[in-house]
């Protein structure tokens, strides 16, 4: 294969019912405040890692933790992925601070994250 790179997984989002609650155990699980704080999301950068907290699953409604492979070119990745049988789940779509994710479902349905920072 000659496709495009990942940089590996190195985003997991959790959604979460309570954030408050949520908030709390994973403070306490890595041992630091969350750098990013509001009443939509609680991000924690921890050890090269990002992990999220997504109240409700957010308005992409995810129902179990999402890993996010980081990427050169989200496109071309998603391109690959489904010339390999993956479906775009989540078309690549800007979050904000130029950077941009997508989700796709492998055959057996497991939701797969794409990350590419502009």
């Amino acid at each position: 294969m000659t496709g495009s790179p990942t940089q590996g997984i190195k985003t997991v989002l959790h959604p979460v019912s309570d954030l408050a609650k949520a908030k709390a155990v994973y403070a306490a699980l890595l041992g630091i405040s969350p750098q990013t704080d509001s009443s939509y999301y609680v991000g924690f950068e921890a050890a090269g890692q990002h992990i999220g907290l997504v109240p409700g699953g957010g308005p992409q409604g995810m129902t179990s933790p999402v890993a996010y492979w980081h990427v050169a070119d989200i496109e071309a990745k998603l391109a690959e992925l489904t010339a390999a049988g993956a479906t775009v789940k989540e078309a690549a779509h800007e979050v904000g601070g130029g950077r941009l994710v997508a989700t796709v479902t492998d055959p057996d349905g497991n939701v797969l994250g794409l990350l590419q920072d502009r």
